[in-house]
């Protein structure tokens, strides 16, 4: 039977598990993300996106620091409670310090983030919300990561989690977003199972193209340090949201 995002406790996701295997260092894949993040954002004066937000944040907080630069406020919204709690702590009780290189190396990329991990995390707001309720055009700026093809295996409710994510974006707003490439079902820690949607650049080329402008997608390998998850690398998106 196909695992639709509805069918899963979300609450229940292994936050401990899910850091230990891909964030308590900087991999090759997460630098090669920043990368291609940093020069996106560095088109933006600090402080030009009023209202930025991540879409599903998990408890990965680089994309929070990257956004730091140009959004005055990031709104991460997050439907699991497990990681609207770990955020709430990383914000009102200070960063772990397996973090401290990811802002390192992010502030070396682009020099307008500011100057500490704390800093950059005073502009983050935890929302806890399912992402597919979010106001439409509510944002300047969205950014997603490894969650449409994380949150279900099937293709149609992928390409809807999409959607959504483009819909809570003003027209004329902008996307940056990664996504697993032929992500299959996977697991995390000893036995928790959690949906994946095999998804390439030209499924997400497919979906995005009509919604946007400016569409940039490109591809980075699979990153050998980081558990076999089966994936065949990352997706990396750039866009423009269209009029509607």
């Amino acid at each position: 039977m196909t695992t639709h995002n509805d069918d899963v406790d979300w609450d229940r996701w292994p936050v401990a598990d899910y850091l230990a295997e891909n964030y308590r260092e900087l991999h090759p894949s997460d630098a090669a993300v920043i990368a291609h993040h940093s020069a996106f954002y560095r088109r933006f004066a600090p402080g030009e996106i009023a209202r930025s937000v991540e879409f599903g944040a998990g408890p990965n907080l680089y994309p929070l620091i990257l956004a730091s630069a140009a959004s005055r406020r990031i709104e991460a919204v997050e439907a699991g409670a497990g990681n609207v709690a770990y955020l709430e702590r990383q914000i009102l009780c200070g960063p772990e310090a397996s973090w401290l290189p990811f802002h390192a190396f992010c502030r070396r990329l682009n020099p307008d983030l500011p100057t500490t991990l704390a800093r950059s995390l005073a502009r983050v707001h935890v929302v806890h919300q399912d992402v597919r309720t979010l106001e439409r055009g509510g944002y300047g700026l969205a950014s997603m990561h490894f969650v449409a093809e994380g949150a279900t295996e099937d293709r149609a409710e992928f390409a809807d989690f999409c959607r959504a994510f483009v819909r809570c974006v003003a027209p004329g707003g902008y996307l940056v977003a990664a996504f697993m490439e032929n992500m299959p079902t996977y697991r995390i820690g000893p036995a928790s199972r959690w949906p994946g949607c095999p998804v390439d650049p030209e499924t997400v080329r497919t979906v995005f193209a009509p919604l946007t402008s400016e569409l940039t997608v490109r591809h980075i390998d699979s990153d050998p340090t980081l558990p076999d998850y089966g994936d065949s690398g990352m997706v990396l998106l750039t866009a423009t949201v269209a009029p509607r």
